[in-house]
């Protein structure tokens, strides 16, 4: 049974769920959300959560190391997602690189959407995949979130 945190951010509030395996949702939330499930279990799985985040948007860390749990995601989303995972901080990649990467190059709407249902925003860093031609493309948590992840991360590469 997972466990429940709404955690603070610079971002906006966020929503973390965790198993015993590992952290299985990240998601945005808005203010007035008053639907997400009350915090039960031990909401202490959330603890490193909270503090890499803390660490992420001070630019003290540059990779996530918490353990995941791919329970919400299958098959070629979770291929996209894998292969999100890779980019490293302060890069970015386009669509048709990720679609590529996931074993299927020309499928780069379907790498949209798998990106736009990504379960575990920021840490699985969908923020770094970006439109061909420069265009900031697409982002489930909304530009203005797109846009301060990748200033958040411009930022720490000069430090």
């Amino acid at each position: 049974m997972p466990v429940y945190r709404r955690l603070d951010s610079p971002a906006g509030p966020l929503l973390a769920a965790a198993s015993t395996r590992g952290l299985m949702m990240l998601a945005y939330r808005d203010d007035h959300d008053d639907d997400d499930p009350p915090e039960d279990g031990d909401s202490a799985l959330l603890d490193p959560v909270q503090r890499q985040l803390d660490e992420y948007f001070a630019g003290a860390r540059r990779e996530f190391d918490l353990p995941l749990d791919w329970a919400l995601v299958r098959g070629f989303a979770r291929a996209v997602l894998e292969a999100t995972a890779r980019i490293p901080y302060g890069e970015t990649r386009t669509y048709s690189e990720i679609a590529a990467e996931a074993g299927s190059p020309r499928a780069f709407r379907a790498t949209g959407n798998a990106l736009g249902s990504n379960p575990i925003a920021i840490v699985i860093p969908c923020h770094r995949v970006v439109a061909s031609g420069g265009r900031i493309g697409g982002y489930g948590g909304g530009l203005d979130r797109k846009r301060l992840l990748l200033g958040v991360e411009a930022a720490g590469r000069t430090a």
